[in-house]
């Protein structure tokens, strides 16, 4: 919760989300209550299947609730029309997926400097922030290199790089280290919590490694449609 000093990136408020099959209604989740404030590192766990994805989806503007709100930054952006979800996102969300979906054909600098170009960064600007952030994840050598010449980890490392280009004030992560073998994944961990604690943003990362759960601020639980701390 919110202490009174820092503002929320996230707030979820009697959020609800149920898909239709025909005539069949699947709940995923129901009344969810959830704030985030900046500064502030939560793991979201939970069974396969418990809707930690689609609860993501909704958190980052790419899906709408079936009922609830969602604020981002203290606005409400449950109702906003598409271009602006879109506008919400490119400047106030970055996400970090279990596939790093890195765009092969460019090279690692080339990757964190597309969104920033998107945003209207200069050329110059947006080569700066790429090599600042690479450089700070250990991958300052590897500026030139197309993602079929990186290892995992630091494909990973480069999609962690380009979720932060636009310095966001949220980040989303669903399973980042989970394609990751033990060691990898904790090193790639590891340089993620340091990153974006340097960053000073809030981070909401859905995980199934207990392990690293135990080490952010805050540890969340959705099961049986509900989100339950501790």
């Amino acid at each position: 919760m919110n202490d009174g000093k820092a503002p929320n990136a996230l707030e979820l408020k009697g959020v609800t989300r149920v898909y239709e099959q025909g005539a069949r209604r699947l709940e995923i989740f129901r009344d969810v209550g959830f704030s985030l404030p900046v500064g502030q590192i939560a793991a979201l766990v939970g069974p396969s299947g418990s809707g930690k994805s689609s609860l993501l989806h909704i958190a980052g503007l790419l899906e709408r609730p079936t009922a609830g709100e969602v604020r981002i930054a203290g606005r409400d952006c449950t109702r906003l029309d598409d271009y602006s979800r879109t506008r919400v996102r490119r400047f106030g969300i970055g996400f970090v997926y279990q596939f790093h979906h890195l765009l092969p054909e460019f090279t690692a600098e080339e990757n964190v400097i597309i969104p920033q170009r998107i945003a209207g960064a200069t050329k110059a600007a947006a080569r700066a922030r790429a090599r600042e952030l690479l450089d700070r994840l250990g991958l300052s050598q590897r500026l030139d290199h197309r993602p079929a010449q990186l290892s995992g980890g630091e494909q990973q490392r480069v999609a962690i790089a380009r979720a932060l280009a636009n310095r966001p004030l949220l980040l989303l992560a669903d399973e980042p280290t989970g394609n990751l073998d033990p060691a990898t994944a904790q090193r790639v961990h590891d340089n993620f919590m340091e990153l974006i604690a340097e960053e000073g943003l809030a981070a909401l990362i859905a995980t199934h490694n207990l392990e690293l759960a135990r080490h952010m601020h805050r540890v969340v639980h959705l099961q049986n449609g509900r989100l339950v701390e501790g």
